[in-house]
C-alpha cells in the first residue's frame, strides 16, 4: 500500500492542530444539553446511544454498539416526516411505515384474543405458566417480588428455552393483510399550543412540542400533565431532565420512586437498548440501571412496569415447572425462595430472566412463525437440475440446487458474490416463476440489476413492500412472487422482516443473502445473525472471492487480519496524519483533487467513511469542510445549497443519499438517486444532513468507484472488526486510508469483534420443525 503521486505524508501547507481529547461522555452521542434537548440533524443518524444503564456512549463507540440505528429523531418523528412528504416518496415511506403499524395493530388484536386465556390460566403450561403462577404469587403475597429478581453469581449462558415443537404436520397458516393504514396526520396547531403550555410550565424548552405531539399523539398535553415522564417518549429527552420537568409540574407529589417513573424509566430503557440492536433486556442489568437512576426498589419498579403493561417478562433456562422442582429438592424459605438442592447447584444453571418491549417480542415471534410457515409449505419436489448445470459458476448452481427443494436458504458470500442471486434469479424466471431480488438501498437495486441485465428484476425492500415497485399484491394481499431473494439481508432488522415475510404466501420461497461480516441492521434485532445460528435451513457459502487489491484487503479483515496487500495501480493507499485537523485537511485534499487527478473519479463519486459524527474530525467538522471547497454557498436553504451532497432519512434506519436541487414554499427538493424528493420545511433539521461524509452504518449496502476511510485518533475507541470490514468494502476501485490511530487499527480488526445483540428469535426458530434444515454448503 502506497501513498499518491505527489502525496508527501507528514508534510502540509496547513498548520499542524493539536489531535483534540476524546470526547466525553454522551458529546457525540447526540445528548441533549443541561438546559433541554435541541434539534440536532445528526439525530437523524440515530447516532445517540445508550447502554443498559442509560449512559450515554461516546461516538466511537456508540457508532460501533448501536450498529448504525440511522434514524430520524425516533421512529415517531420520522412517521411525521413521511407523513408529510409528497409524490413518490410520500408514498413509499408512508406505506413502509404504514406496514410497521399494521403490524402492531395485529399485535394488539393477538394480544386481545390471548387476554381470557391468559387471565384464566387454563390454556397456559411450562414457561408461561411459570410467569403467570409468578404474577399471581406477588399479588397475593405468598412471595415477595424480589424472589423472581433474585440476584445470583454469573453462569455460563444455558441453552435457550424453548416451546414444545408444533406437530410436522400442523402447518402455520399465514395471517391476512388488512388494508393499509392512513397516513399520519400533521400536529393540530391547538395540540401543539396546548403542549407548549405544558412545557412552559414545566420549564423545558417549547422547540420540544411538535416531536412531542409526534410521540403521544394530539393528546399530549394532558398525558405529559398528568404523567410528565412521557417527555421520556421524545427523542434525545434524558432522565434527569424529565425529573426536572416533573417536579416543575408535580412539585412534591413526585419522588424517585414514583409509579410513574419508574415505568417510564424501564421503557425508556428498552428503547435505547433497542437502539443498540437489542429485542430484550436481561432484568438484572435493568434493576442496576434503574438504581443509578435512585430507584431505592428496582425489583417492584421492574414487576410494576411488566403489570403497567410497558415491558413483557420472559424466562430463559430453569425449565422446570414448580411444583415438580418443589418436590425434587429444597423446600421454600420464609420469603417463598426455594433454595436449591444438592444436585441443582452443581448442575443446573439459574433461570434468567428478561425484559423486552411488546412490539419487538411479538414481531420476533411473528417472524419465527412466518419462517416456520415458508419452510412447511414449499414444494420441495421441484428439479431445477438444468438451470442448475447452466449456472455461471459452482456456488451459483450449488444456490440454485439448494433453492429448489427448500422454502428458506441462507445464503452468504462477499460483493463478487451477489452474481450468485442474480444467476438464481435468472433461472427461476427462466422456469416460469415469479422471481424478484430486493435491496437495502438503490444503489444495490441498480447493481443487481446490472448483474442480472433486467432492470425488472431488482427492486428495493421498502419500494417492494410499498407497491411502489415490483409486482403488487395478489388476491390475498399477499406479494405476488414465488421467489424472493433479499441481498443486504444483514440490514433486516426484526420489524422490517416481520411485516416482509407476512407478505410473502404460502409455497413462495426466500433466500437471505448477504455478508456475514459487515454491520448489522439499523434497527433491533439480528435476523441474519440469528437464522445463521439456529440452523434451521439449509445454507450455501459461496466459494467467489472478492478479486482485486481491495478484495484481498477486506477478506482479510473478515478473519481477523489486517493484512499488507500489493496495489501496483494503488488501488489501495495509506495516507498517515497526526492529528484531526490533518485527517480533514488530508480528506479534503483526497477528494477535491488526488483520487480525481489519479484516477479519474470526479468528486461526486467519492464517498468519505468516518466513525462518528462528532469530533474534530467527524462527519459534521468533515462536511463543512468539503462544502467549503466543493460547494461553497451561505446555505441559505436550512443550511443548505443547490448542489450540497445530503443523505435524506425518510423512515428509521434507511439513510438516502441524494443531491440539493432547489427549496420552495413546498421544501427542500432533492434529487435521490433519480428520483424527486420534497422534504416539508419542518422536517428538514431533522431528517436532511450533508452527506459527503457519512457513518460506516449510513454507507452500509452502498457503494461508490472510490471511498475514503478517516480514522483521526479519537476514533479509535469506536473501531471494531465488522466496522473496519465494512468502510473498507465501500471502494469498488480506489480505497484510501487516513490514517491516524496507529495500532488501534490492526487491534480492532483482530480483538474486537461485532458487538453481542440480546434477541429471543435464535431460540424461538430453534424451537419449531426444521426439516430443511442442513449443513452448510458450498
Amino acid at each position: 500500500m502506497t501513498a499518491l503521486p505527489g502525496e508527501t505524508p507528514g508534510t502540509d501547507d496547513a498548520p499542524a492542530e493539536d489531535a483534540p481529547a476524546a470526547p466525553a461522555s454522551g458529546d457525540d452521542a447526540e445528548g441533549p444539553s443541561a438546559d433541554g434537548p435541541t434539534a440536532d440533524p445528526e439525530a437523524a443518524d440515530g447516532s445517540s446511544e445508550a447502554s443498559a444503564d442509560g449512559s450515554e456512549a461516546a461516538e466511537g463507540s456508540s457508532e460501533a454498539s448501536t450498529e448504525g440505528s440511522e434514524a430520524a429523531e425516533g421512529s415517531e418523528a420520522a412517521e411525521g416526516s413521511a407523513g408529510t412528504a409528497p409524490a413518490a416518496e410520500l408514498s413509499e415511506a408512508q406505506a413502509e411505515l404504514a406496514a410497521q403499524r399494521e403490524l402492531r395493530e395485529r399485535i394488539e388484536k393477538r394480544k386481545a384474543e390471548k387476554a381470557a386465556p391468559i387471565s384464566a390460566g387454563g390454556g397456559l403450561s411450562g414457561t408461561a405458566a411459570d410467569l403467570l403462577a409468578a404474577v399471581r404469587a406477588v399479588e397475593s403475597g405468598e412471595k415477595a417480588g424480589t424472589a423472581f429478581f433474585a440476584r445470583t453469581a454469573p453462569a455460563p449462558s444455558p441453552a435457550p428455552a424453548s416451546p414444545s415443537p408444533a406437530p410436522a404436520a400442523a402447518q402455520p397458516s399465514r395471517p391476512s393483510v388488512p388494508e393499509a393504514a392512513p397516513a399520519p396526520q400533521a400536529a393540530s396547531p391547538e395540540a401543539l399550543d396546548a403542549v407548549r403550555a405544558v412545557l412552559a410550565q414545566g420549564g423545558a424548552p417549547e422547540a420540544l412540542a411538535r416531536p412531542a405531539v409526534d410521540a403521544l399523539g394530539e393528546q399530549a398535553a394532558e398525558l405529559l400533565r398528568t404523567d410528565p415522564w412521557h417527555l421520556l417518549a421524545v427523542s434525545g429527552v434524558r432522565p434527569e431532565q424529565a425529573d426536572g420537568f416533573a417536579r416543575a409540574l408535580l412539585g412534591s407529589e413526585c419522588g424517585p420512586d414514583d409509579e410513574r417513573r419508574t415505568a417510564a424509566l424501564v421503557g425508556w430503557l428498552l428503547e435505547r437498548a433497542a437502539l443498540q440492536g437489542h429485542t430484550a433486556l436481561d432484568a438484572a442489568a435493568v434493576r442496576t440501571a434503574l438504581a443509578g437512576h435512585a430507584v431505592r426498589d428496582p425489583d417492584t419498579a421492574v414487576l410494576n412496569a411488566v403489570e403497567e403493561g410497558v415491558a413483557l417478562l420472559f424466562r430463559e433456562g430453569g425449565d422446570a415447572e414448580p411444583d415438580e422442582a418443589d418436590a425434587e429438592g429444597g423446600e421454600p424459605d420464609e420469603d417463598g425462595v426455594r433454595e436449591a438442592g444438592p444436585a441443582e447447584d452443581a448442575d443446573a444453571a439459574p433461570a434468567r430472566m428478561f425484559l423486552g418491549l411488546d412490539r419487538y417480542a411479538l414481531a420476533e415471534e411473528s417472524l419465527a412463525d412466518g419462517l416456520a410457515r415458508l419452510v412447511n409449505t414449499c414444494e420441495k419436489t421441484a428439479d431445477w437440475t438444468e438451470a442448475a448445470a447452466a449456472a455461471p459458476s459452482p456456488s451459483a448452481a450449488e444456490l440454485i440446487r439448494t433453492v429448489a427443494s427448500a422454502g428458506l436458504v441462507v445464503h452468504n458470500g462477499g460483493e463478487a458474490a451477489r452474481a450468485e442471486p442474480a444467476a438464481l434469479i435468472a433461472a427461476a424466471r427462466g422456469l416460469g416463476l415469479r422471481a424478484l431480488g430486493a435491496t437495502h438501498s438503490e444503489d444495490g437495486r441498480r447493481r443487481l440489476a446490472a448483474a442480472t441485465g433486467d432492470p425488472t428484476t431488482a427492486v428495493t425492500l421498502a419500494g417492494l413492500l410499498s407497491g411502489a415497485q415490483g409486482p403488487g399484491r395478489d388476491e390475498d394481499e399477499a406479494l405476488a412472487l414465488d421467489l424472493l431473494v433479499v441481498l443486504d439481508a444483514p440490514q433486516l432488522d426484526v420489524e422490517g422482516a416481520a411485516v416482509l415475510v407476512e407478505a410473502l404466501a404460502d409455497g413462495a420461497r426466500l433466500v437471505l443473502s448477504g455478508d456475514p461480516g459487515v454491520l448489522g441492521s439499523a434497527g433491533a434485532g439480528r435476523v441474519f445473525a440469528d437464522v445463521l445460528a439456529a440452523r434451521a435451513c439449509p445454507q450455501v457459502v459461496s466459494r467467489t472471492p472478492d478479486p482485486g487489491p481491495i478484495g484481498e484487503l477486506v477478506s482479510g479483515i473478515g478473519i481477523g487480519e489486517l493484512n499488507q496487500v500489493d496495489a501496483p495501480g494503488k488501488e489501495v493507499v495509506i495516507v498517515p496524519v497526526r492529528d484531526a485537523g490533518e485527517a480533514v485537511h488530508r480528506t479534503v485534499q483526497l477528494v477535491a483533487d488526488s483520487v480525481p487527478r489519479a484516477f479519474s473519479i470526479p468528486a461526486e463519486e467519492t464517498q468519505v467513511i468516518t466513525v462518528g459524527h462528532g469530533g474534530a474530525a467527524g462527519t459534521r467538522a468533515l462536511n463543512e469542510a468539503l462544502k467549503q471547497r466543493l460547494n461553497p454557498g451561505p446555505g441559505r436553504f436550512g443550511g443548505f445549497d443547490p448542489g450540497d451532497r445530503v443523505v435524506h432519512v425518510p423512515a428509521p434506519g434507511r439513510a438516502v443519499p441524494g443531491v440539493v436541487r432547489s427549496a420552495d414554499g413546498e421544501g427542500l427538493h432533492l434529487d435521490c438517486g433519480g428520483v424527486p424528493v420534497v422534504v416539508p420545511q419542518e422536517r428538514v433539521e431533522s431528517s436532511v444532513r450533508h452527506g459527503w461524509a457519512l457513518s460506516a452504518h449510513q454507507a452500509a449496502g452502498m457503494r461508490w468507484p472510490a471511498a475514503v476511510v478517516v480514522l483521526p485518533g479519537d476514533a479509535a475507541q469506536g473501531l471494531s472488526r465488522p466496522w473496519v470490514y465494512t468502510a473498507f468494502g465501500r471502494g469498488e476501485r480506489h480505497l484510501s486510508v487516513v490514517h491516524g490511530v496507529d495500532r488501534a487499527l490492526p487491534h480492532a480488526v483482530a480483538e474486537v469483534p461485532a458487538q453481542e445483540r440480546t434477541t429471543r428469535l435464535r431460540p424461538l426458530l430453534e424451537a419449531l420443525p426444521t426439516p430443511d434444515a442442513a449443513s452448510p454448503t458450498g
